[in-house]
């Protein structure tokens, strides 16, 4: 008999109560899991068009043959598990704040995109991505100032809409313009967002880093039958 719902994993942490589940939705007949950091949702299983896009946007337009990438925010790890299938990905660093969720995909507990922890390209750096996005020497522990191809960041729920209060500063001018000490020229800068395109971010962005756009990613929900609009913001450096 299948278990409509257990928690797999719990843990405390500076922002609240987080916790692993899994609960088996008998309108669909799949098993969904689920983080949740408080009452907040960090990550379903049920949809993640817009977390690949993400990856494949951010990454579509890149022309070395040897590329060099962040990703802020692990979660269930769909984003990380999209860029890897990338075959000119050399190295991706994943910063994520929250060790326990580094542990759960480290102990196989999150069984979708496992694989990620097994790529030799893959690295997971616990870290506060809006403090390091701020410092000189950057993402990678092992070679200040290095710069990248591509930066990409699942973290808040969106530019308006944030985890920690202490993050809003990022979504600033002055935030997002810390990202292009990081970036190699005509690298990318590429956000996810839970809400609809927002114009008066598009173009702060755009000021910030580079030419920006707002691409729109939508998707049905399977369980309401409506329609979600979610967005992937990409900005490139000049």
């Amino acid at each position: 008999m299948t278990i409509l719902f257990e928690e797999l994993a719990h843990s405390k942490s500076p922002f609240g109560d987080l916790s692993l589940r899994r609960r088996h939705e008998l309108r669909l007949n799949t098993d969904v899991y689920e983080i949740k950091l408080g009452d907040d949702f960090l990550m379903t299983s049920l949809f993640h068009k817009s977390e690949d896009a993400l990856a494949d946007l951010g990454l579509q337009k890149l022309k070395s043959d040897k590329l060099n990438v962040v990703i802020g925010g692990l979660g269930l790890g769909y984003t990380a598990a999209t860029a890897l299938k990338n075959p000119k990905i050399h190295d991706l660093i994943v910063i994520e704040i929250l060790p326990a969720v580094i542990k759960w995909h480290r102990a196989d507990i999150i069984p979708m995109n496992n694989h990620i922890k097994l790529d030799k390209r893959c690295r997971f750096v616990e870290g506060d991505f809006f403090s390091l996005v701020q410092s000189k020497d950057g993402f990678d522990p092992d070679n200040a100032n290095r710069r990248f191809h591509a930066i990409l960041v699942d973290i808040d729920h969106s530019p308006n809409q944030w985890l920690a209060s202490t993050n809003s500063f990022f979504y600033r001018k002055k935030g997002l313009s810390a990202i292009t000490q990081h970036l190699l020229p005509g690298g990318v800068f590429g956000l996810w967002s839970n809400d609809a395109p927002d114009t008066t971010f598009t173009e702060r962005l755009a000021l910030a880093v580079g030419k920006a756009d707002a691409r729109a990613i939508t998707f049905e929900n399977p369980l309401t039958g409506t329609t979600v609009t979610q967005t992937v913001y990409i900005a490139t450096a000049p």
